[in-house]
Formats: C-alpha cells, structure tokens, sequence
C-alpha cells in the first residue's frame, strides 16, 4: 500500500492514496492558509470515523435505525507534554434503541482497526531515498 504525498506550496502538503487527494494545510497562525485540515485533525478524524463505521454496521446489520445515531469525539490533554493524554468518544443512541445491545454496539465500536493500531503501534521507519 503506498501513498504519495506532494507539496502544492505554503503550508500544504496532500496525500495521493487510491485515486483520493487528501489535503492538508497548517491554521494561519502556523503560517498556513488554514484551507483544509492539519494532519493531526485527519488523525483524530480517523479515529472518530473509523468508530463510527463500526457502530452505523453494527445498526444496519440488525436493521436497527439510526435516526438520533450521534457520535462526539472529545480529547483530553496533558497541558505539560502538550499531548492528548485521553480519547472520549461519546455515542448518543436513537431514542428505540434495544437495551440488551448496548453492551454489544459499545463492544463492537471498540474494535476500531485504527485504535487497535494506537494500542499496537507500528514501527515507523523514516529514511532518505537515494
């Protein structure tokens, strides 16, 4: 799997993955034009959206509606490492919601391919192509 990445000028760096441009740029305040997401905003949107797929499957596979189905992701920072130090991710159910599956769409959500990489991080080898 590779992607490619490409620096259209300022702050902007995109990445070129299955035919998909996913860019990025740095707030105004860090020199860029804020025109798209930083980096690390598409890292938490992945955490929160690949939860998310798992928790829209885990309803649709028992044609269970998903009007009402909310998700927020909120962070909690170490404001001494300057790093995010936890990861809520609150579900609000539809109002008909089964009871006895609240355990299981909870368990379900946790099986997130994206979190279970945080928990088992790859190596990230960084070198200069020569």
């Amino acid at each position: 799997m590779d992607m490619y990445l490409k620096f259209p000028g300022g702050k902007k760096v995109d990445a070129d993955y299955k035919g998909f441009i996913i860019k990025t740029d740095q707030p105004e305040r860090q020199g860029g034009e804020g025109s798209a997401p930083e980096p690390f905003s598409l890292f938490l949107a992945s955490i929160a959206t690949c939860t998310g797929i798992y928790v829209l499957d885990f309803c649709q596979h028992r044609n269970l509606s998903t009007e009402g189905l909310e998700m927020v992701l909120r962070t909690e920072k170490n404001k001494e490492k300057r790093m995010i130090e936890k990861i809520n991710i609150e579900i609000t159910l539809p109002k008909n919601f089964p009871k006895n599956y609240e355990n299981a769409i909870l368990k379900t959500a946790g099986l997130c391919a994206v979190k279970k990489h945080l928990e088992m991080p790859p190596l990230i080898d960084i070198f200069i192509n020569k």
